[in-house]
């Protein structure tokens, strides 16, 4: 077996010290330009590898950043996710990743093993999280920031948009239309603080225009096309039927789409749907799906760019609020004249 190439024969080679080399890999701009170009042409020559549990060791940094993520199935968040890892790469850092299905034990055993592996910051979605992770957290002494959400409280750092109000923004639009009966598709509520924002934003926003959201009206579902085609026939059976439906994501809502052909009812003329996320295939369904614009690319940048400040020692405390937008398509439209056919 070869025997790994040490900074040692590089030194040698270029007729540097041991430090000088280790000088050109941490803080190159200190070295004069043909000592940089001497150790850089032994370093090719030789095809030394740095270890990186080395330089991790001295400098107490392994240029890492965690990730704990719901799910990685879902397009908003591998979007997110690869704009994050782009804007870190060019830092010179790594994004590694967990995920837990909205399971708080497995975001918990996430979590520890990033932290374990050294990573220099964790990232995490939404602001609710068990008194074990928390706890974590603050023996770890490691940055962390919120994604997704706004910790308005100042007790961690955020970088989100506002869920509640996104939701008041939709269930505006379909109040303007003349609606009056509502539906609601939810992911499952408990252990997701971001769907319960959302839903609580439709029940204001109702409740302002005097109308009551019922318990039945509100069906949890998983975030799939088939969670979207059961919470719709559920609505749909229910006396009198929603006129409109909210959900709480687009997955959902293009599978109420689906629904909907499949019981015959007629899209807006009938019921009205609106989504949650704005993903690419809501602008190609037919009809077009009325959504909630959320920048995940965005968010995902200026996740980035957040992180490295508080790797950089600046506090960071106000949250970071980005815009949302109401995408208005073909999906909505005013609720059926009563009596006619």
């Amino acid at each position: 077996m070869a025997q790994r190439t040490k900074l040692a024969d590089v030194a040698r080679l270029a007729g540097v010290s041991s430090a000088t080399v280790s000088r050109s890999l941490n803080y190159p701009n200190l070295l004069k330009k043909d000592t940089l170009k001497r150790i850089q042409d032994a370093i090719v020559r030789l095809g030394y590898v740095p270890n990186s549990a080395g330089r991790a060791l001295a400098s107490r940094r392994t240029q890492t950043v965690g990730l704990v993520v719901p799910t990685l199935d879902h397009a908003i968040f591998s979007r997110f996710t690869q704009t994050m890892q782009t804007a870190l790469a060019e830092s010179g850092y790594q994004l590694l990743i967990a995920s837990h299905e909205y399971n708080p034990t497995l975001e918990l055993s996430g979590a520890r093993a990033l932290i374990e592996r050294g990573v220099d910051a964790l990232v995490l979605v939404g602001l609710e999280r068990s008194p074990a992770l928390d706890e974590l957290l603050t023996q770890s002494g490691i940055p962390m920031l919120a994604t997704w959400a706004l910790d308005r409280s100042g007790k961690s750092a955020s970088v989100g948009f506002d869920n509640h109000a996104a939701s008041v923004l939709a269930a505006r639009h379909l109040l303007a239309l003349g609606h009056r009966e509502f539906g609601v598709i939810s992911g499952f509520l408990h252990h997701n603080d971001r769907a319960r924002a959302r839903v609580e934003g439709v029940r204001e926003a109702l409740g302002d225009a005097g109308i009551k959201l019922s318990a039945a009206s509100v069906v949890e579902q998983p975030f799939t096309y088939a969670g979207g085609r059961d919470g719709l026939r559920a609505l749909a059976a229910l006396s009198p039927r929603p006129t409109a439906v909210l959900c709480g994501n687009d997955l959902l809502a293009l599978g109420a789409l689906m629904e909907c052909q499949s019981l015959g009812l007629a899209v807006p003329q009938e019921i009205s749907v609106v989504g949650f996320d704005n993903q690419e295939l809501a602008s190609h369904f037919a009809p077009g799906l009325t959504t909630i614009n959320v920048p995940a690319a965005d968010l995902g940048r200026v996740a980035a760019g957040t992180i490295l400040q508080l790797l950089a020692g600046d506090v960071v405390q106000a949250p970071v609020e980005l815009p949302i937008e109401l995408v208005v398509r073909g999906s909505t439209g005013p609720p059926p004249t009563p009596g006619r056919p």
